[in-house]
């Protein structure tokens, strides 16, 4: 089912402040490493994506007074859900998730690293018009298809997904390779906006 010539494995935001015991921690979060690490045993083509925000970023709660977590706001290109400080630049919540296999990337794309503007998709900030340059890679590269796996299913993952097809590209999400936020039903919205944009799903297994 894969071919190396034309398919790319996205391993989205596998960073410490996501697994068990970090800031944003999504449930199981680190259930997701063993699969990632037999994917790549698979790719020959693999890129990460990287949460890198700065102190005080605006999507933090702490910087909106009298403002908690998972409240949300207003801002310049529309509503923002605030987060617990998190992955913060050059921190140990920032890093890798240390069993995730990282040799052998050929790119990191992060994320979040304007102070004023969040990003969840790999592919285009959360304006919806700031690209990350990773669209232009793929297509310079000559990739057509991505494979897409990481944290969190209902957020980056998905905004990657559907950004992907978006940009013209197949998109495939290993769904065991995932995990959701899962507030409020968000993770089976999110499938549900991926199924409608054409994203398939598969398990690790099906390859």
């Amino acid at each position: 089912m894969i071919d190396n010539t034309t398919d790319c494995l996205i391993i989205i935001d596998v960073q410490n402040d996501f697994c068990p015991g970090g800031a944003l921690e999504v449930p199981a979060g680190d259930e997701v490493v063993p699969v990632i690490n037999q994917l790549v045993e698979m790719f020959d083509h693999r890129i990460l994506t990287q949460d890198w925000h700065p102190v005080g970023h605006h999507s933090f709660a702490s910087a909106h007074a009298g403002k908690t977590p998972f409240e949300s706001v207003e801002l310049d290109y529309g509503i923002q859900v605030l987060w617990p400080d998190h992955c913060i630049q050059g921190s140990s919540g920032a890093e890798f998730h240390a069993d995730l296999e990282i040799t052998g990337a050929e790119l990191i794309i992060r994320k979040g690293f304007r102070p004023a503007l969040d990003s969840y998709s790999a592919f285009t900030e959360n304006d919806r018009t700031t690209p990350t340059g990773l669209s232009g890679y793929l297509v310079n590269r000559g990739f057509r298809r991505v494979f897409l796996v990481g944290l969190a299913t209902d957020y980056c993952v998905a905004w990657s997904a559907l950004d992907a097809r978006r940009e013209g590209f197949a998109a495939v999400l290993i769904e065991d390779g995932c995990r959701a936020i899962d507030m409020d039903g968000s993770g089976q919205a999110a499938i549900d906006r991926m199924d409608d944009a054409g994203v398939a799903r598969i398990c690790a297994a099906d390859l």
